[in-house]
C-alpha cells in the first residue's frame, strides 16, 4: 500500500498526473492488502474480503463465509450443498490440511454440505474468476496508486461490466497466523467423503449437524 506506481493510464488534467514512488518497499506504517475473491458463476457476481495479515487457510475460508453470510444465502435460500471450485495451491490448496479443517468448521455452522473441486496443478487461469472477476478489478484500479485500504476496498466495489458483474468488497483486519499445524487425530476427525476420482482434489465434507445453526457465529477461528 501506498503512493506507488500502479501500471496502466488514467485521465489526468494535463500536466498534472499523481506523483509516485520509484521503488514499491513495503510501508511499515500502510502495510499491504491481501484480496480474496469468491465469484458466483449463476448470479455473475462476486464478494472480495479484503486482509491485512497472512494469506492463510482460516484467512481464505473465512472470506468464503463471509460471502455466504453477506449475499450466497440470500440468493440461494433453500441452498443444501455448496460447490467450491478452487486452485490447485495456495492458501486453498487441496493438500492443505488447515483448509480442510476451516471448511469443516463452516459446514458445521451453515449446515452447509461443502463440495470441493481443485484445478490440476499449475492451470489456475482456468479458474472463471481470474477472467471473469479479478481482470475487471485490475482494470478498474490499473493507473491509480493504491495509496490506501480504503481506495482498495472502494476501486474494488465499484467494478462493473457492460454484462452485468457486480462486486462487494470489505477490509477484514482480523489476524490470521501462520505455521498452524494440524495433527492426523484432528484430520481423522473430518467428515471427509473423498470422490471416487481423484479424490485427493475433489472431495465433500459434510457437517456436523444435519439442520443448519439458528445462529452463525461471526467468526470460524479458534483452537483446533
Amino acid at each position: 500500500m501506498g503512493d506507488f506506481k500502479n501500471a496502466g493510464r488514467e485521465w489526468h488534467p494535463q500536466g498534472r498526473p499523481p506523483a509516485v514512488r520509484v521503488h514499491d518497499f513495503q510501508d511499515d506504517e500502510l502495510g499491504k492488502a491481501i484480496p480474496y475473491g469468491v465469484y458466483d458463476l449463476g448470479a455473475n457476481a462476486g464478494w472480495v474480503s479484503v486482509g491485512v495479515d497472512h494469506d492463510t487457510p482460516e484467512f481464505a475460508v473465512e472470506s468464503i463465509y463471509c460471502w455466504w453470510r453477506q449475499m450466497g444465502r440470500k440468493t440461494y435460500p433453500q441452498a443444501h450443498e455448496l460447490l467450491i471450485t478452487a486452485d490447485g495451491g495456495g492458501s486453498n490448496g487441496s493438500r492443505t490440511r488447515l483448509w480442510k479443517v476451516a471448511l469443516q468448521r463452516m459446514a458445521d455452522a451453515t449446515g452447509l454440505k461443502v463440495s470441493v473441486c481443485h484445478l490440476p496443478p499449475g492451470t489456475s487461469k482456468w479458474n472463471k474468476i481470474e477472467h471473469r472477476m479479478f481482470c475487471h478489478i485490475t482494470r478498474n484500479w490499473r493507473g491509480r496508486p493504491l495509496e490506501s485500504l480504503e481506495v482498495v476496498v472502494n476501486l474494488i466495489a465499484s467494478t462493473t461490466t457492460t454484462k452485468g458483474l457486480r462486486v462487494r468488497a470489505a477490509l477484514d483486519t482480523d489476524e490470521y497466523p501462520t505455521g498452524v499445524k494440524v495433527d492426523d487425530a484432528t484430520m481423522a476427525a473430518l467428515r471427509l467423503i473423498p470422490d471416487a476420482f481423484h479424490g485427493d482434489w475433489n472431495y465433500a465434507i459434510a457437517p456436523a449437524v444435519a439442520q443448519r445453526l439458528s445462529r452463525q457465529p461471526r467468526k470460524l477461528r479458534g483452537k483446533l
